[in-house]
């Protein structure tokens, strides 16, 4: 049997909270959405300026992050025509998002989850969720 690490709702409050505190130093308003390893939401948070229409779009990047298991700007170029995830945004009802900001969460080799940003610039969004992964790595080291 194999055991495996699981996020807990304190853990991804804790990302969150890292999140949070990265969008506020770059001055951009984020909805930050963090996942389980099937991609199931676990906590949202949306700040008070953040865009109402990238709600949706962090979940999607939380859950591609998780699902593919790598970040979903590493996941878009994958997607291009002619190579191998060409048209994976068209499947699970249009849940894969393509568009940096998705960082996927891991506890030594087993993934345990997912984060997604939006409401910045792609770059932005990045960066807000590497702080919530930087915050992961200080809690499981």
């Amino acid at each position: 049997m194999i055991t495996v690490p699981k996020l807990s709702l304190a853990d991804a409050n804790n990302i969150v909270s890292a999140c949070i505190d990265k969008a506020m130093e770059i001055g951009v308003d984020m909805d930050i959405a963090i996942t389980d390893d099937g991609g199931h939401l676990i906590a949202f948070q949306r700040m008070d300026g953040a865009r109402i229409t990238s709600i949706t779009i962090s979940i999607d990047k939380a859950f591609t992050a998780s699902a593919a298991r790598k970040p979903t700007r590493e996941y878009a170029q994958s997607a291009q025509p002619g190579q191998p995830a060409y048209g994976i945004n068209t499947s699970s009802q249009g849940r894969f998002s393509l568009i940096a900001g998705g960082l996927p969460l891991f506890a030594k080799e087993f993934i345990v989850g997912g984060i997604g940003c939006s409401s910045g610039h792609p770059d932005q969004d990045e960066a807000v969720a590497q702080a919530g992964v930087d915050r992961f790595m200080e809690i499981i080291a």
